[in-house]
């Protein structure tokens, strides 16, 4: 008997290896599949952010990681974007000169700096109301929340310093800062004093510059305080405490003179301590303004030694400088 094997035709190929092609395919995926799916934390963080995972997500997160620290941004409109470019480093007092001209607060350091769009309530007012919203959400874990959060996620009872540089007349000019303010003041987002009580806030309002000193005193409530002059705190006429001025200023040049070359003399470093611990005996804090900026060795040589002294605000321009300082 005569068996006739016909040679495989491609049909048959195809019926004979697809099937051992497509375990194997399975086999490979099977493996890879075990390894994806125990991923390495990176891994797992890149999935869940790419994800957009509402687990990493949380109300108060605007300034989420930023540590605060004692940095007085100098003439904080001058940053590319004013009050966020100092937050984003951490910095916890900012500074806006304001002149009062038709009605309206402007913001710039002189006259040829002013636009119709930079204002007190544009640059400053509304995006502090913005900011302070997110970090004060109103949902059933916050209803029996007595306290305000301020602008920093990670230290939510730190107030941020709001210094307010009167550049136009101070008697004309206070008024309108006042009433500027009112939005935060409504929300009780201000530092207050009154009835022989100061309640810190989110924002605690310093007036500067040409700020009257006696229009500040009758402020009831005081919710705008004045920047006193840290040299001149003995002044007989004027009980200079924390409830009329939590910020003591002075030109650092004639009150100091030291410019960080060289070492700092005796007489240099005893005026340095004096006022400062003046200014903390009374509750006070200081701030040394028009420190130098160049060079870089000898800036931070009198950074280092005002935080020595232990002066509380490190004046600024270069907010990234003194953040890593």
């Amino acid at each position: 008997m005569v068996i006739n094997i016909n040679p495989p035709t491609m049909m048959h190929y195809k019926m004979r290896v697809q099937p051992l092609a497509n375990a194997i395919v399975t086999f490979v995926l099977a493996q890879s599949t075990e390894v994806l799916g125990r991923p390495g934390v990176l891994d797992q963080i890149t999935m869940l952010e790419q994800s957009n995972s509402t687990l990493l997500q949380y109300p108060t997160q605007f300034t989420q990681n930023i540590v605060p620290k004692q940095i007085h941004s100098h003439n904080d409109y001058w940053r590319d974007v004013p009050l966020l470019t100092a937050l984003s480093f951490g910095v916890a007092s900012v500074e806006a000169d304001v002149w009062f001209i038709d009605n309206t607060l402007f913001v710039g350091h002189e006259l040829a700096a002013l636009t119709p769009d930079r204002t007190f309530e544009s640059l400053y007012i509304q995006p502090l109301l913005a900011i302070l919203a997110r970090q004060n959400p109103v949902n059933a874990f916050t209803a029996n929340q007595t306290s305000l959060n301020g602008v920093f996620d990670a230290s939510g009872g730190t107030s941020l310093q709001l210094l307010i540089d009167m550049k136009t007349d101070g008697n004309s000019t206070l008024a309108p800062v006042v009433q500027a303010l009112e939005p935060l003041r409504q929300l009780k987002y201000l530092t207050t004093f009154i009835n022989d009580t100061l309640t810190l806030s989110a924002i605690t309002a310093v007036g500067t510059g040409n700020t009257p000193l006696d229009g500040i005193k009758a402020l009831s409530p005081r919710d705008v305080f004045f920047d006193a002059p840290l040299t001149e705190l003995n002044d007989p006429i004027t009980t200079y405490n924390v409830t009329l001025s939590p910020l003591a200023s002075t030109d650092y040049e004639p009150a100091i003179g030291w410019h960080g070359i060289g070492n700092i003399s005796e007489a240099q470093l005893g005026n340095l301590t004096t006022f400062i611990n003046d200014a903390h005996s009374r509750g006070i804090k200081a701030r040394f303004w028009d420190t130098p900026g160049w060079p870089i060795q000898a800036r931070h040589a009198v950074w280092e030694q005002l935080l020595n002294a232990g002066a509380d605000w490190l004046n600024a321009d270069d907010l990234e400088a003194a953040s890593q300082f």
